[in-house]
């Protein structure tokens, strides 16, 4: 991996904002849907649609108010916390959305008696509308998840065995309940006050004239990445509201507009010179069609006076768009032509369309201008490309189209690896079939070298392949793994290893964290710190354990006879009866197994959890049918036996087993001393596993596990935990 440093002057409020816009569109675009539903049925079947229905129509208003705000808060309180995050946000966000109304009820039986003391008809009132409460959504369920987050952390570990699931529950519930009352005293008149002071301005803008101004604003933030704050956080939210009581928004229209980019994109055609005019048509087509914008920043960015050709586009888009009153009914995304049309209300489709061919009218003559008079060189592409996704903060969908094989690989100034991802390294999982065994081990060894490195807010952590999503920086698999993480992680760096207890990519991605995040810092400081906290042991631990491994029949001594080696099919002790509750109990011990390969290992380990009431038989297929896919082995001689992620079904509790082979066997190749089965249901068992995986970066922590005579050793050098 090679990284070059990155300049960070005056980069903090743009990146901060553009943080918050991310969080946004996170939490926006995978409902986009819903409101695109919505907007059908709002098209077809209110009294001004196509084809009024009114049982259907009945429908609008719950979706608008209840539907879509509470699909945004289950979104973003998933985001923090994941599923408790989510209905804790979703509850709370209920307490905004009925505490507005409230308010509102309140205002208008205020308002209307004024109207009737007054002698004036009833009639004649106007209500106030409803807010929705969209902004509501994403301000309260992320709060609510991160609170019921920091929560659980306060008492996860003072919970008394066997009241788990009884204090999880109602936890969830008493924290949502609060919540719910905080946010409908609390926040919910601070958003009805916000949307109220936001839709006055706009009005005022509109009714002045001076709406096409806000494309001085929302031009130059499209192409530094920032417009999804003021798009996700206030355009959608006053478009919807105006959508809901009017049945259009020209709000919709005033970001998602192509016209502005593929006039910039036309005039490089034109006038462009190099690779920068080779690759202009094809990015106009994406652009225009496909939606993608950001395909013509770099154009952009190559040329900076170009901006004034983008705002010149956009005014005119909004101004042709406010004298026609066109509008859309719901947020068109992505912003393709086909998507505007797709949503555009009944009487705007003449005024979108020359709204679209003025902006790009507009925008071309500009674009063409300043390319004609301004000195101009062949255009490097990639450099401007490359650019964009260091402002962006990682690698774009569409570099490949404009550079070849994207920025990354086009020797430009933010270049990283094949992910071209070159922002700062906040996040990195460790990813596995399962989740539960091998990732688990390699983020534990990892997290220790990045902490000795002094880099604290790094998280480390590890998830199956399956629940990946393209919000991480690092994502590191065994090597048979690579190809499948990249498919839902295509913006990370991936690192591929052949095993997680040892692998020296790990320093590697200490030195990549370093020179990410702190660029000033010499680039050994990582393994350094590693090696002097006793954190960086595993590649000597590698290095000792052929030796190791080799010696493990000399050092092994006979057992007691109250505690001798049991085989795969060795009945359970009485005392190992008072043991089920523990993750391994002394029962799952075996000192000197009997198998003599990974299959046969695989069935020692796996009948140990069965035994122990943990899992099933079909587990233990799953355990063979794991292997076949990828190897379990971890390097220093042990290897971790797991199922797949399809087998959780399998799982009654989670529960380890430990077999120790003195004389070594061969796990598909590798000599392997030690073999840990796993069954894991949720997060229950990953203390011991991390214990395990210290454990085994400790060469003199190995040497005591094979030269252990009593489970009680074995228990007392792995740490083990009640659940």
């Amino acid at each position: 991996m090679t990284t070059t440093t990155e300049t960070k002057s005056g980069a903090g409020p743009r990146v901060a904002l553009q943080k918050v816009g991310t969080s946004l569109s996170n939490m926006v675009m995978p409902n986009i849907p819903a409101l695109i539903a919505w907007g059908i049925l709002t098209a077809f079947f209110i009294p001004e649609g196509w084809t009024p229905n009114e049982p259907l129509a009945a429908a609008v208003g719950p979706m608008i108010h209840y539907l879509l705000p509470l699909l945004i808060a289950n979104t973003g309180g998933r985001m923090v916390y994941e599923a408790r995050g989510a209905v804790v946000g979703v509850i709370a966000t209920m307490g905004v959305i009925a505490g507005s109304d409230w308010l509102i009820d309140q205002e208008n039986a205020a308002e209307l008696g004024k109207w009737l003391a007054a002698g004036n008809a009833e009639s004649a009132f106007e209500a106030l509308p409803q807010v929705h409460m969209f902004i509501g959504a994403m301000i309260m369920a992320p709060l609510a998840a991160w609170i019921m987050k920091k929560l659980d952390r306060l008492w996860q570990d003072h919970i008394p065995a066997g009241f788990e699931m009884l204090v999880n529950m109602f936890s969830a519930g008493i924290v949502g309940f609060a919540l719910l009352v905080a946010g409908f005293f609390g926040l919910a008149p601070l958003v009805n006050g916000l949307m109220s002071l936001l839709a006055s301005g706009v009005a005022g803008l509109v009714n002045a004239g001076l709406l096409p101004l806000v494309s001085l604003l929302i031009e130059p933030a499209k192409v530094f990445f920032l417009n999804n704050a003021i798009n996700h956080g206030v355009l959608t939210p006053l478009g919807i509201s105006q959508a809901a009581t009017d049945g259009k928004s020209v709000l919709f229209l005033l970001e998602s507009n192509p016209g502005p980019g593929v006039g910039i994109l036309l005039a490089y055609t034109v006038f462009g010179r190099g690779a920068a005019r080779a690759s202009a048509p094809g990015a106009a087509i994406i652009q225009f069609f496909g939606g993608i914008h950001e395909i013509y920043f770099p154009y952009v960015l190559m040329k900076p006076i170009l901006i004034l050709a983008a705002i010149g586009g956009g005014m005119t888009g909004v101004a042709i768009n406010v004298a026609f009153g066109t509008g859309l009914i719901s947020a068109a995304a992505p912003g393709s032509i086909i998507a505007i049309f797709g949503v555009a209300a009944r009487d705007s489709y003449l005024g979108i369309a020359l709204a679209v061919l003025g902006a790009a009218t507009v925008s071309f003559l500009l674009a063409a201008l300043f390319l004609k008079i301004g000195k101009q060189d062949d255009g490097d592409i990639a450099a401007a490309t490359a650019k964009m996704e260091q402002m962006k903060g990682k690698k774009s969908s569409v570099a490949g189209a404009l550079t070849g094989a994207g920025a990354a690989g086009a020797g430009a100034a933010a270049a990283t690896d094949d992910s071209g991802h070159t922002g700062p390294i906040r996040k990195i999982v460790f990813a596995c079939d399962a989740g539960m065994g091998s990732s688990a081990m390699g983020a534990t060894v990892l997290r220790k070298k990045v902490r000795a490195a002094g880099f604290d807010d790094v998280e480390v952590t590890n998830k199956a392949i399956s629940s990946l999503n393209d919000e991480w920086d690092v994502v590191v698999t065994q090597k048979e793994l690579t190809d499948r993480a990249r498919q839902r992680t295509g913006s990370a760096v991936h690192v591929s290893v052949d095993q997680f207890m040892n692998s020296p990519r790990y320093d590697e991605v200490v030195e990549l964290v370093g020179q990410r995040n702190d660029p000033d810092a010499t680039t050994g400081a990582g393994a350094d710190g590693d090696t002097g906290a006793g954190a960086g042991t595993a590649a000597a631990a590698g290095a000792g354990t052929a030796a190791g491994t080799g010696a493990a029949t000399a050092a092994a001594t006979t057992p007691s006879a109250d505690e001798s080696p049991r085989g795969r099919h060795a009945a359970p002790r009485p005392e190992d009866e008072t043991a089920k509750d523990t993750i391994l109990a002394p029962s799952s011990i075996v000192l000197d197994g009997t198998a003599t390969d990974s299959a046969s290992g695989i069935d020692e380990a796996g009948a140990l959890l069965v035994a122990a009431g943990a899992v099933d038989e079909g587990y233990v297929k799953a355990m063979h049918d794991r292997e076949a896919t990828v190897s379990t082995f971890m390097g220093n001689g042990l290897a971790i036996p797991h199922g797949t992620n399809e087998a959780k079904s399998s799982i009654t509790r989670s529960a380890m087993s430990f077999v120790r082979y003195p004389g070594g066997i061969d796990w598909n190749g590798n000599p392997t001393t030690f073999v840990i089965g796993i069954a894991g249901v949720g997060n229950e068992h990953l203390t011991l596993l991390q214990k395990v995986a210290m454990t085994f970066s400790d060469p003199a922590q190995v040497t005591r596990l094979e030269n252990a005579t009593t489970t009680d050793e074995i228990l007392e050098i792995l740490g083990d935990e009640k659940e």
